[in-house]
């Protein structure tokens, strides 16, 4: 809602002295709302006194449209409600029109038994590619499980041989990550994540990285991805866990099978991605050729390796 109301901003009437205009030969007010002479700001007109700041009204210096940045609001900033940053997060099952359900699991064991009890359901974090698939494809999910409140699917950590990413986190989170351990670590070590902090500038638009998730991007397997490519040159390893809790490592490399047909059977989901910090002397480089250089998909893509 904070947009909303900071495009709101320059139409609130905070002083009416700040919307009306004097008639320099008459010396009588005009109303904003009627374009004819009032009285409606008159009181507090008469307060106003020159200074070279220009005109003070009271307590209030009328602020010129170009002045208004949200900036001067800081004292009467609204804060994000109270009650939604204390409640406690609750799983969810909703049905929708057609026979649709859509789940919201908290709890890893519980992901995984929907998962073994509704095997084709899709799992869905920012909804960016499956929205597009039900809107314009007209594909047909009737079980949805929303997978962004599981904490296992949210790790992001820095180990000491690497990074493990968790499947759920965001695009844009990762590369908040990837920029702080960039200026931190030793720079031979951090050759792919350079290149991957690269590419995340010229993935999609900053609203849809705010919502998409790793692991959704990986899974789609859609051969224009732009990180796909990386994570093979990289090295990185997918951790896979199956419906009884057994988790399985597998190379990005050999993740991939074909056009949008990854290593999952049924029953498994990607339980996070693990990149491993560069050698000495190995170079990771992006590269994406677009008709856009912003917000537009590759005709080419390439993630490169050179260890010397």
């Amino acid at each position: 809602y904070r947009p909303i109301i900071d495009a709101f901003r320059v139409f609130a009437k905070t002083d009416n002295s700040m919307y009306t205009k004097s008639d320099q030969m008459n010396g009588e007010f005009i109303c904003p709302s009627s374009g004819k002479p009032c009285s409606c700001g008159e009181s507090k007109v008469h307060n106003c006194e020159n200074s070279a700041g220009g005109v003070i009204c009271g307590e209030h210096r009328p602020v010129s449209y170009s002045e208004i940045n949200g900036s001067l609001y800081n004292e009467k900033e609204l804060i994000f409600p109270p009650e939604l940053v204390l409640r406690n997060d609750l799983p969810l099952k909703l049905h929708g029109f057609g026979g649709i359900r859509w789940y919201r699991p908290l709890k890893l064991k519980n992901l995984l038994d929907l998962k073994s009890a509704y095997p084709d359901a899709k799992l869905v974090v920012g909804n960016t590619e499956v929205g597009i698939e039900i809107n314009f494809k007209s594909a047909q999910y009737p079980i949805l499980i929303c997978v962004t409140h599981v904490p296992e699917l949210n790790v992001l950590s820095i180990k000491e041989n690497g990074v493990e990413i968790g499947s759920s986190v965001r695009l844009s989170r990762l590369q908040e990550v990837l920029i702080k351990v960039i200026s931190e670590r030793e720079i031979h070590e951090t050759s792919s994540c350079r290149a991957i902090s690269e590419q995340l500038k010229w993935f999609a638009g900053k609203q849809v990285k705010n919502v998409a998730s790793v692991g959704g991007n990986i899974c789609t397997a859609s051969p224009i991805s732009d990180l796909n490519p990386l994570w093979m040159a990289a090295r990185a390893e997918f951790h896979i866990v199956d419906s009884e809790g057994n988790i399985r490592t597998v190379h990005a490399k050999d993740f991939f099978l074909g056009y949008r047909k990854v290593d999952l059977v049924q029953g498994e989901i990607l339980l996070s991605i693990f990149l491993p910090w560069s050698r000495h002397c190995e170079f990771v480089k992006e590269f994406k050729q677009s008709h856009r250089r912003e917000d537009d998909i590759a005709l080419v893509n390439a993630g490169m390796r050179v260890y010397l």
